[in-house]
């Protein structure tokens, strides 16, 4: 459950939107002035909900920068909203919660200038009571401005986060100001402290009691029986003051929050002021306990190892706006796989990751910063950090710090500054000042600087990308011999989808082979990072660069300059890929998205989620043949098997003719490969075995023409008030009911009932084609739609696919 005050009230509905400065087609639209005001007449603008990302309706074009998808997220957006409060509540306090808004976020109410943040990826609140109309419409209007924002992948546009309206009386919870923390674990019992601020808005002195509980919460965030009770406090608050009081009891029989049994919490306080309550505030949380050695992380008394991937906040084809469903159906698949963990690449993350992240076990890395003050990008939050980087840095912290799942902060990415001492010095101890009881990392690429300049020395654990060829070196290293360190990026392994090339062809027409044997030239293949963490037991482990593929950065086919940041201490290597560079920017590599992923855009498993499966869920039985069995051209011609298990040695065969069995060698083979395999048309089938006994097997079929669209979707049913999303996979197979790994052919979606089609996708890094579009060609064989339900209506949603030459698809989805 969200950390709540009093009864918060959604104000994503019913906005009204209009863009100026430069437009979707590259025009520029002048801004009026004071379009705050009550008299602007915004009766012709666009009328919509948020989360709402302004720059993911595109269009493409081929002249704006490849490393932000070739979209047009830079421009002016306005968005105001009416809203009424009860003239009842007028001794009450009235706050504005924005979960975030992209970028340089302006707010006014009633016409009067309320505030600002200006960084899109932290949440922030703003007072609105000295300017509430409690006897008619009041009118927020909210102006925010990407043209001078600066980003190395896709940040969207807009309030792309959601928005609440907190009421509360005027002695108060301060905004995140409950902490809750533990100390003394013992076998059975911990003790429990917290920590709260308590605000008195009132010009007058007054005296408050304060009353905490603790309640078991369900995993639909049900508060279920009473487990503690603390002692009531009786206060004293100076006027427009803020007293803080800790409280502390032993928590008996209580429950860890661990990965496998994500236990939670909530303490509700109630504050009683002349005998009534003034403010009830809600606070979930786990206890868990965590430690960083040398000789690893440990979760509640047990090593874990970290099995993480970095993930950009883009949702794909949604863009950067936030939908809870979307969230989770990514962090399904990727526990499927075997992922723990997370790192928030490069920014705090919207609330409702670390919600679901709480509620599903999983860790994570909270992050704040891609640049200091030095910037990558003229425009990027070099221009920011002076005034603000104090700020960011405690929002993110107190926002967060309740969450059991964040288990390490990072202070930042590969930033210009990373052998600045002071610097490095500096934010370490803004965080800690808030919270001592999470280690503290940054993400370098100039790992060796760090090191020399004794920067790395503040944090608690040294955050590596790539370059792990040195860690024998580092070891060796009498300051750092005690220090944990952890991958923070990792392989940078990159694919496209179902895509295999022969001979030694790694990149194609904008493509890349699925084999997952390439990576740009600070990357490596899976299997080496695999092979160094089995060298080097005491890493923490990893985070892959990246769990899902993304809006931007379409390395290599990507002439940002930034990329030459990966080996500032290596001319050689920057001279190299300087030239490269060059040649990629005169051509317009056709690309809108990364490569990067282990899953694709659209969700759809890569070859390489299977490998990372299989070592990431060793005791999970399961098994994985590529490249698909297609090939009417190469019959006769040798074709690389490669096969990808959890067990320790696999026979190949084809159309029951055995090439042999293989076995792997622990540490140093992580596939088992048949490079002298010959084409002929049919079965392939590998039986694995795990100490010797059958341990899984898998096939693949050389396929018929494709001949059916077949629809499968993630729910069968949806929420429509939620806003739940049902996401559509589409599946072009043949009469038997293969999937033809290589259907590439135009589709039409149609969505009727109560429902609308959302946006659609293929994986296709290089599609141009808008998300929005209800035509859509399959990729590699399959497609997807996403659909949402209509809240004011009632009935199901009816989904039909048609493509020519194919029988049509026809599913629907029950709305609730």
């Amino acid at each position: 459950m969200r950390n709540e005050q009093g009864n918060p009230i959604s104000l994503d509905e019913d906005w009204r939107f209009i863009r100026y400065g430069y437009q979707p087609d590259g025009t520029y639209r002048p801004e009026p002035d004071s379009l705050y005001q009550l008299t602007v007449d915004d009766t012709q603008w666009e009328e919509l909900d948020v989360p709402h990302d302004f720059g993911i309706t595109g269009p493409f074009r081929m002249d704006l920068a490849g490393n932000t998808g070739r979209l047009p997220y830079q421009g002016i957006g306005w968005y105001r909203k009416d809203f009424y409060v009860n003239p009842s509540d007028a001794d009450q306090s009235f706050y504005i919660d924005f979960d975030g808004v992209m970028a340089y976020a302006k707010i006014w109410l009633n016409g009067k200038y309320v505030g600002t943040w200006p960084y899109g990826y932290n949440s922030f609140r703003l007072d609105l009571t000295p300017y509430i109309n409690f006897n008619g419409k009041n009118t927020i209007a909210v102006r925010t401005d990407t043209e001078k924002w600066d980003s190395r992948w896709y940040p969207g546009a807009g309030i792309y986060r959601n928005v609440w309206l907190i009421k509360t009386g005027k002695v108060h919870v301060k905004h995140w100001g409950s902490k809750i923390g533990t100390s003394n674990f013992k076998e059975k019992s911990v003790d429990l402290d917290i920590s709260l601020e308590i605000e008195n808005k009132l010009p007058d002195s007054k005296q408050a009691i304060v009353k905490t509980q603790i309640y078991e919460l369900d995993h639909n965030d049900r508060i279920g029986k009473k487990v503690l009770s603390f002692d009531q406090h009786q206060i004293q608050i100076e006027p427009r003051g803020i007293q803080k009081i800790k409280l502390k009891k032993n928590f008996p029989n209580f429950k860890y929050w661990d990965i496998s049994s994500p236990n939670r919490y909530v303490a509700c306080t109630r504050i009683i002021v002349d005998g009534k309550v003034t403010d009830r505030h809600y606070s979930s949380f786990g206890i868990r306990d965590i430690k960083v050695s040398r000789n690893g992380f440990f979760l509640n008394g047990r090593r874990v190892e970290i099995k993480g991937v970095c993930n950009h906040h883009d949702l794909g084809a949604l863009g950067a706006a936030v939908n809870t469903s979307a969230l989770e159906r990514q962090l399904d698949i990727l526990l499927e796989m075997g992922c723990n963990s997370i790192r928030t690449s490069h920014n705090p993350p919207t609330p409702e990751l670390l919600y679901l992240a709480d509620k599903k076990g999983i860790l994570i890395m909270d992050e704040a910063f891609d640049a200091w003050e030095r910037g990558k990008r003229e425009w990027d939050y070099n221009k920011l950090y002076p005034e603000w980087h104090q700020k960011d840095l405690e929002a993110m912290v107190r926002r967060d710090w309740n969450h059991p799942s964040v288990i390490f902060w990072s202070i930042g990415n590969e930033v210009m500054e990373q052998q600045n001492v002071a610097m490095t010095q500096h934010l370490v101890d803004i965080v800690k000042q808030l919270d001592s009881t999470r280690p503290v990392t940054n993400g370098y690429n100039d790992p060796n600087g760090g090191r020399a300049s004794g920067a790395c020395q503040a944090l608690d654990i040294m955050g590596v990308n790539y370059f792990f060829g040195e860690q024998a070196k580092w070891d060796k290293d009498e300051r750092y011999k005690d220090k944990p360190t952890i991958g923070t990026e990792t392989s940078s392994c990159i694919s496209s989808r179902g895509v295999y090339f022969g001979g030694d062809t790694l990149r194609k027409d904008f493509q890349i082979t699925s084999y997952d044997l390439d990576s740009p030239p600070w990357g490596c293949k899976p299997d080496v990072q695999f092979a160094t963490n089995h060298q080097y037991p005491h890493l923490l482990g990893e985070y892959v660069w990246t769990g899902f593929d993304y809006l931007g950065e379409p390395t290599p086919f990507n002439s940002d300059k930034t990329n030459l940041l990966n080996f500032r201490t290596d001319p050689g290597k920057k001279k190299e890929l300087m030239e490269q560079l060059k040649k990629l920017e005169e051509s317009q590599p056709p690309s809108r998205s990364s490569y990067f992923g282990i899953v694709d855009m659209a969700g759809f498993p890569k070859d390489r989620y299977y490998l990372y499966q299989s070592v990431w869920r060793p005791d999970y039985p399961m098994t994985h043949i590529l490249p698909h069995w297609n090939w009417p051209d190469r019959i006769g011609k040798k074709i690389p098997v490669h096969v990808y298990t959890s067990g320790t040695e696999a026979e190949l065969f084809v159309n029951g003719k055995s090439y042999g069995k293989k076995t792997k060698t622990p540490g140093k083979d992580y596939r088992l490969v048949w490079d002298d395999v010959v084409y002929t048309p049919g079965v392939v089938k590998v039986i694995a075995y795990k100490n010797g006994k059958k341990w899984a097997e898998d096939e693949i079929k050389t396929t018929g023409k494709a001949q059916k669209i077949v629809l499968s979707s993630d729910k069968t049913n949806i929420h429509a008030a939620k806003k739940e999303l049902a996401f559509i996979k589409i599946s072009l197979t043949d009469e038997s009911g293969y999937v033809v790994p290589t259907a590439c052919i135009p589709l039409k979606i149609e969505v009727s009932g109560n429902g609308r089609l959302v946006a659609t996708d293929n994986g296709d890094p290089t599609s141009f084609t808008p998300f929005q579009s209800n035509c859509r060609e399959s990729f590699n064989g399959l497609a997807l739609a996403i659909v949402q339900a209509d809240s004011k209506k009632k009935g199901n949603i009816h989904i039909k696919v048609t493509g020519e030459g194919l029988k049509d698809g026809e599913m629907d989805i029950a709305v609730k």
